[in-house]
């Protein structure tokens, strides 16, 4: 039997805190055809408000330290203000969206990050994602916008990666759906040369990307967020593209297979 296509959008928090760019995004996401998911971030909003209340951020290669009262601002600002904007956004455009985090209705549950060298505080680590939950919903024409917030079923909310939200959501929905993940940012996909921003490497595939590794052309922040491209692919996501926000359902960027 044919499978029913959904589109699952991660967004960075740039694109989400900033009008002009949420307007845009808004207005590409609700053009999509069919079912879709939107994961966002927000750590910049976080970051501004944790300062007016005196809160230092501390990050670590990228990563948020989550100590108890910048877990109060993230929870906040991910579950409250940044995910409600957008849900608002959507029904604007008659985008029947439905703002969640992983805690409500048990969506998504995850495990503290244990202490190894650094300790990330109130840090999640998904452990399962109810698909059978989501896929109701979708059913239903709701398209839910998931915050990078789970817990632990103790009562206690975690700071969650949105990138592995977005990949964790998007493997537990394989079964479903033939699921397109598009991971957005600001670039036009994946480099050749970073310093030329037309230098998209239209596909790759797992031989092609350790090479382009050890040629030292893919490195840095780029190099964990393939890996997760790849564990998707493994897990059954029917295809992962790498792109800039501005080109969501546009067929560009730099396709995972």
């Amino acid at each position: 039997m044919m499978k029913e296509k959904l589109t699952l959008i991660k967004v960075g928090g740039k694109i989400v805190e900033e009008a002009d760019s949420l307007n845009q995004l808004l207005n590409d996401f609700s053009d999509l055809p069919g079912y879709k998911i939107l994961v966002h971030g927000g750590g910049r909003s976080a970051t501004k408000l944790a300062a007016q209340l005196g809160i230092e951020s501390k990050m670590v290669n990228g990563r948020r330290i989550t100590d108890a009262e910048t877990l109060n601002v993230v929870t906040m600002v991910y579950g409250g203000l940044v995910n409600k904007n957008i849900v608002a956004g959507l029904q604007a455009k008659k985008v029947n969206a439905l703002g969640l985090t992983g805690v409500d209705m048990d969506i998504i549950r995850s495990v503290k990050r244990p202490v190894k060298e650094i300790d990330y505080g109130f840090v999640g680590d998904v452990e399962k994602v109810n698909a059978e939950l989501l896929v109701d919903l979708i059913h239903k024409n709701v398209v839910p916008v998931l915050a990078p917030l789970t817990h632990d079923g103790k009562g206690n909310i975690l700071n969650t990666n949105a990138d592995t939200i977005a990949g964790e959501t998007a493997k537990a929905l394989a079964p479903y759906f033939e699921v397109t993940l598009t991971y957005c940012f600001e670039k036009k996909g994946v480099l050749e040369d970073e310093n030329d921003d037309e230098s998209v490497i239209p596909e790759i595939n797992r031989k092609e990307f350790q090479a382009y590794v050890e040629q030292g052309v893919i490195q840095g922040g780029m190099i964990p967020k393939l890996e997760n491209a790849f564990a998707a692919i493994e897990s059954g996501v029917s295809k992962v593209v790498i792109t800039a926000a501005s080109s969501i359902g546009k067929d560009q960027g730099t396709v995972i297979y």
